[in-house]
C-alpha cells in the first residue's frame, strides 16, 4: 500500500498584490555577484527580485518569464478556490492562537500553516523530506533554468491540486534538478504569501534538544533549517523545518521533542498524516501533542477521538466525516461519526486532507479546558 505522505495543501497567494510583488515584500538589494535569500525566494516564486539584485538579469530569460506567468495564474486560482476561504475560517473560529505552532508530518507545507495560523511567531514543521542546500540560481548551468524551474513546479503539483503532498512523489521530485530538497518549496511559499526572508541557517540538533548553527560545508545532509522572516506588519517570525523520523525510536534519539518542549504550550495542526497517530508506533508524538497543545486542529488522520478525554477537551467538528479513502479504510471511527452526526458541524467551503473534493472534508478543533 502506498503510504500517503505529510500533509500539504492546495496553495495560494495571500493578496493579489503579491502576485506582482509589493514593496513591502522587497528585501534590501544584494551586493554585486550575490543574491539575498529573499530575492532568491521571489525569483523561484515567479516574482521580480529587488532592484539591483543580480537575479534581475535572469528574469529576461523566456523560461523564467513563462514560469512567472504560469505561477501567477495558478496562485490566483488557488487564492480564490482555497486560501481566501481558509483565512475566513481562521478569522471566525481560530481566534485565540498561541505563539507557537507544531505541525507534525507537515513536510514543507508552510502554506497552510500560515493560512490557518498567521499570527504564530514560531512555526515548527517536520517530515521525512530532505532539506537540501540553499538554492542559488546564479550557479545554474547555462540553459538549465527552464528544466530546473519545471522540476520545482512538478514538486508542487499535488499540493496545488489536492491540498497535500505525497511523500514518495515528493522525495522523487525534490531529488531532481539543481534545486533539491524542501528549501526551494519553502522559499516559494514564503514569497507567495508576502513574507520577507531575513535569514536562513542550517542547524545541528543535539540529543538534548539544543540547536547550533552549522555551515553548508559541515554536512551534505542538514537535518534542520531555521528561517527568519517578517510579514507586512514587520513582526519577526521564525520557521523551523526538521528532517526527522517521528516514529518512537526516531524521536527518542533525535532530541526533536526535547526541542519542542522548550517552546512551551502551543497549538498543533495535523492533516493528511496517514493515520500514523492512531497506532502505537508514533505514541510519543501523539502524547506530546496532547500534553503541549492549547488547541489541536486536525482532520481525521490526527489522534483518534478516544485520545481526547472529555474532562480535558472541548470538541468542535466542522464539515463532513465520511469513510477514509480506500488505502486507510480500516481507520474509520464510529465514535467520530457519532460526534459529527450529533454536533451539527458548521460546513466549510474549502478542501483539506485526503478527501479533497468539495463537501467531503472534515476538521476537528479540540480546545483544552
Amino acid at each position: 500500500m502506498r503510504r500517503l505522505g505529510c500533509a500539504l495543501l492546495a496553495l495560494t497567494v495571500i493578496a493579489v498584490g503579491w502576485l506582482h510583488g509589493s514593496a513591502a515584500a522587497q528585501a534590501p538589494a544584494a551586493q554585486s555577484g550575490t543574491a539575498t535569500a529573499n530575492d532568491t525566494a521571489r525569483f523561484l516564486a515567479g516574482l521580480k527580485p529587488s532592484e539591483g539584485s543580480p537575479l534581475v538579469a535572469l528574469t529576461s530569460d523566456p523560461a523564467w518569464q513563462a514560469h512567472a506567468k504560469s505561477f501567477d495564474a495558478q496562485w490566483l486560482l488557488l487564492e480564490q478556490r482555497q486560501l481566501s476561504k481558509v483565512r475566513a475560517f481562521q478569522a471566525k473560529y481560530l481566534t485565540e492562537p498561541q505563539k507557537t505552532l507544531f505541525y507534525m508530518f507537515s513536510g514543507p507545507d508552510f502554506l497552510y500553516a500560515d493560512a490557518f495560523f498567521p499570527k504564530a511567531t514560531i512555526y515548527v514543521l517536520s517530515g521525512l523530506e530532505l532539506i537540501g542546500p540553499i538554492p542559488d540560481p546564479l550557479k545554474l548551468r547555462k540553459g538549465s533554468l527552464g528544466q530546473t524551474l519545471g522540476h520545482l513546479k512538478t514538486s508542487l503539483r499535488h499540493i496545488m491540486g489536492f491540498s497535500y503532498f505525497i511523500t514518495l512523489d515528493m522525495g522523487k521530485h525534490l531529488g531532481q534538478g539543481q534545486f533539491r530538497g524542501t528549501l526551494p518549496v519553502l522559499y516559494v511559499f514564503l514569497a507567495r504569501t508576502g513574507k520577507t526572508i531575513r535569514g536562513v541557517q542550517h542547524m545541528r540538533l543535539d540529543p538534548d534538544g539544543t540547536l547550533s548553527e552549522i555551515s553548508e560545508t559541515e554536512t551534505d545532509r542538514p537535518r534542520v533549517v531555521k528561517i527568519t522572516f517578517a510579514g507586512s506588519d514587520g513582526t519577526e517570525q521564525t520557521l523551523y523545518y526538521f528532517n526527522t523520523n517521528l516514529a518512537n525510536p526516531g524521536v527518542a534519539a533525535s532530541g526533536f521533542l526535547r526541542f519542542c518542549e522548550k517552546l512551551g504550550t502551543g497549538d498543533s495542526f495535523i492533516k493528511s498524516a496517514s493515520y500514523l497517530l492512531h497506532g502505537g508506533g508514533f505514541s510519543s508524538v501523539r502524547d506530546f501533542i496532547l500534553a503541549n497543545s492549547m488547541h489541536v486542529l486536525q482532520d481525521d488522520t490526527g489522534p483518534p477521538l478516544t485520545a481526547f478525554k472529555a474532562d480535558k477537551w472541548t470538541l468542535q467538528p466542522f464539515g463532513r466525516y465520511t469513510m477514509p479513502i480506500s488505502e486507510f479504510h480500516n481507520r474509520y471511527q464510529t465514535s467520530l461519526k457519532t460526534l459529527f452526526d450529533r454536533g451539527a458541524p458548521p460546513p466549510f467551503d474549502f478542501s483539506v486532507g485526503y478527501r479533497w473534493r468539495p463537501g467531503q472534508s472534515n476538521l476537528l478543533l479540540a480546545t483544552r479546558k
